[in-house]
């Protein structure tokens, strides 16, 4: 196994941020991750401009994120038809995702999002193809 090399940038990944799984019932799941498993919940939202509903459950410095779409033809809609439902993404939280997204491209990793998304709490994120990740979501998340 080889490791990084030390010619390239240093620019991190810090840590999971958080693993989203889609369900078609955020309440009927909370009933297993909050109510049996004993996970605290921080809070639910809806989220419109995604079509999603997603509950938030705290894990050390990461959390699992149960991800319920509300209208049809969204992304995680048009990924339960075809999946079910089940582990969605994994989010790793960099310090510099532009950076981050200039040394993907340069390795030829295939971005769904070139271009960070800026949330209104200016967080940035982007979505990586599981075609580059062999067959796992993966999003870089950037933290306001």
């Amino acid at each position: 196994m080889q490791k990084r090399r030390t010619d390239e940038p240093t620019n991190r990944i810090m840590n999971i941020d958080h693993i989203a799984i889609a369900v078609p019932d955020i309440d009927a799941a909370l009933r297993f991750y909050r109510d049996a498993l004993g996970l605290d919940l921080a809070e639910v939202q809806d989220v419109e401009r995604e079509g999603v509903r997603v509950a938030f459950l705290p894990l050390g410095e990461s959390h699992i994120e149960l991800v319920q779409p509300t209208q049809e033809g969204t992304g995680i809609a048009k990924w339960m038809s075809k999946n079910g439902q089940g582990m969605h993404h994994l989010c790793l939280r960099v310090d510099d995702i532009d950076a981050v997204l200039v040394r993907m491209a340069a390795h030829g990793v295939e971005l769904i999002n070139p271009q960070p998304i800026t949330k209104p709490s200016g967080t940035r994120y982007a979505f990586i193809h599981p075609r580059s990740t062999f067959g796992v979501l993966v999003e870089l998340y950037q933290v306001a």
